[in-house]
């Protein structure tokens, strides 16, 4: 096995569980509303890869 590269380290992948919590808090914090799922799910998608692209761990090499 090789050893993992440095864009391996620094990468995060965003996974369907990440998105799925991060929607269910929004939902929460928005009051539970009925029939939004898509709205919230794509919200949490968008939020959490606009982190990553913030993220101070990126460099050239990994965008």
């Amino acid at each position: 096995m090789s050893d993992p590269t440095e864009q391996d380290i620094t990468k995060q992948d965003i996974t369907e569980q990440d998105i799925r919590d991060r929607a269910h808090q929004l939902w929460e914090q928005a009051g539970r509303p009925e029939g939004r799922e898509e709205e919230f799910w794509h919200a949490a998608e968008q939020e959490l890869r606009n982190a990553d692209k913030s993220s101070t761990l990126r460099t050239p090499d990994t965008l």
